[in-house]
């Protein structure tokens, strides 16, 4: 990871999107665009190749700063391996569970004492049982 464009550390609430995938832990976050916290001094994906080059799982939904927060080529937010087991992230997914840990929550979604991002565990539990 590269340190933030900005030259500082970065604390911000913004949303990503999660493209469709076969990643253990977003699978079923396909499709969705979620609030999720940042925070970090050195969260900068630097890609060289072309976009297509990589298995980008979740971009920032809008690439200009402060959305992406720390200036990621391709507003890139999570890759992944070819075969979806292992994916890298700098957003802050442990942070982002509870709704109250939001800086907003839409208010159709009210009545969650969870977050949709608990999907991710699941689908990691659900995998890990299913290989053993």
């Amino acid at each position: 990871m590269r340190h933030n464009l900005s030259g500082k550390f970065e604390c911000v609430f913004s949303t990503i999107d999660i493209q469709t995938n076969n990643t253990v832990l977003f699978h079923g976050l396909s499709g969705s665009r979620l609030g999720i916290w940042s925070a970090h001094g050195e969260g900068r994906f630097e890609l060289p190749q072309n976009q297509a080059d990589y298995l980008i799982v979740g971009n920032y939904s809008y690439d200009q700063y402060p959305s992406n927060p720390n200036g990621s080529d391709y507003g890139t937010a999570i890759l992944s391996s070819d075969d979806g087991r292992h994916v890298v992230m700098m957003p802050h997914l442990e942070r982002s569970i509870f709704p109250w840990n939001w800086a907003h929550y839409p208010a159709e979604r009210k009545s969650d004492v969870i977050s949709p991002w608990i999907q991710a565990f699941e689908d990691a539990y659900k995998w890990f049982y299913s290989s053993n």
